[in-house]
């Protein structure tokens, strides 16, 4: 086991590296870089010269349109580190990464990190909330739907599911606002934000209230897409193995339904469920642009789409290399999990499979 982890570990290296190459030279190479946006900044505010533009090609245009003198693009170029060749650049990030150091901000004039700390608590509540709720109800309720399959409760749930999977969480979101957030009918919860303008001045049970009462709406959003999904996962798989030899070897053998359910059939139906248990990382940057945007969550979503607008690149990069290392550590975690719920399976083995 051991060996195998410090294999998966130093494979992340190379697949990192790569991704981290793809990503700086794709987003560096689109137009509309920060220097031709702040060259747009200073034409508008009259403050003269500009014309430049982050690509070969497109400074002439800039700087016949503009009248911005060279100097001041050179000057541009040289704060936002475009002085250098694209390679020396991705080198110096590289090295800049090792110590945690992502740079500043090109739209909010601040560390990078210090940046995405500040954001990461909205999205950091509304992943592990989501996270849990999903897995307490859909697991239960795959279970029940398999039990009872072919019942009726098995034909309503699975049209009440089918049809909330069916809803785009854009659109849940404006009506879960005009119903029921004081748009045209109920006024049931706030329509934005995480916790109301009195929240510091509120009790400690007040605070934990006025919270989930803000949560609920965006939370429904959060988990109506990926709820289905894991129901319908979880019913098949049980169904699938209760089919199998080995639960009716237990059946002959007089144990009672509840056993061969519950003890022995649903051990093995919750290894296809395993493989995304190691997702959980990723509540650690939870973020839905269309539903933060509704809710005016201030979160990692919001975030990264403002960042991709103001083409900020070292915000950008720190979101990719952050949400790539995340993601590689949750599959090792999966991979790790299956030992858990299925000893059969030794990574130490021949392959290591």
């Amino acid at each position: 086991m051991t060996r195998y982890i410090i294999r998966r570990l130093l494979a992340m290296i190379p697949t990192l590296f790569g991704i981290c190459l793809l990503s700086f030279v794709i987003i560096n190479m689109a137009p509309g870089g920060p220097i031709e946006q702040r060259i747009q900044q200073l034409r508008f505010s009259g403050m003269g010269g500009g014309g430049g533009v982050g690509r070969a090609g497109s400074e002439a245009l800039a700087n016949s349109q503009s009248g911005i003198s060279q100097d001041v693009i050179d000057a541009l170029k040289k704060q936002y580190g475009f002085d250098k060749p694209l390679m020396v650049r991705f080198w110096i990030w590289i090295k800049n990464v090792t110590t945690l150091n992502f740079g500043n901000s090109f739209s909010y004039d601040e560390p990078v990190t210090q940046l995405i700390l500040s954001k990461f608590p909205v999205s950091l509540q509304f992943g592990i909330a989501s996270l849990i709720l999903t897995y307490l109800v859909c697991i239960p309720l795959g279970v029940m739907k398999a039990v009872r399959d072919g019942t009726p409760f098995d034909s309503i749930s699975s049209f009440i599911l089918f049809l909330l999977y069916s809803v785009p969480p854009l659109m849940l979101g404006v009506l879960l606002m005009v119903y029921f957030a004081g748009g045209s009918y109920y006024h049931w919860f706030p329509a934005i934000g995480i916790s109301s303008d009195n929240y510091d001045t509120l009790t400690t049970m007040g605070k934990i209230w006025d919270r989930i009462h803000h949560f609920i709406l965006p939370l429904i959003c959060y988990m109506v897409n990926s709820f289905t999904a894991l129901t319908f996962l979880m019913k098949n798989s049980l169904l699938d193995e209760i089919k199998l030899e080995y639960i009716r070897t237990a059946r002959a053998k007089g144990l009672s339904e509840k056993v061969v359910v519950y003890k022995h059939a649903l051990r093995n139906a919750l290894i296809p469920i395993i493989t995304g248990m190691g997702g959980f990382l990723g509540v650690f940057l939870a973020g839905s642009i269309i539903i933060e945007q509704i809710f005016s969550l201030d979160g990692i979503g919001l975030l990264g789409y403002n960042s991709a607008l103001s083409r900020d690149y070292n915000v950008l990069m720190a979101l990719i290399f952050i949400s790539c290392l995340v993601e590689l550590f949750g599959r090792l975690i999966s991979d790790l999990l299956y030992v858990v719920v299925d000893p059969r399976i030794h990574f130490e083995s021949g392959n290591d499979g």
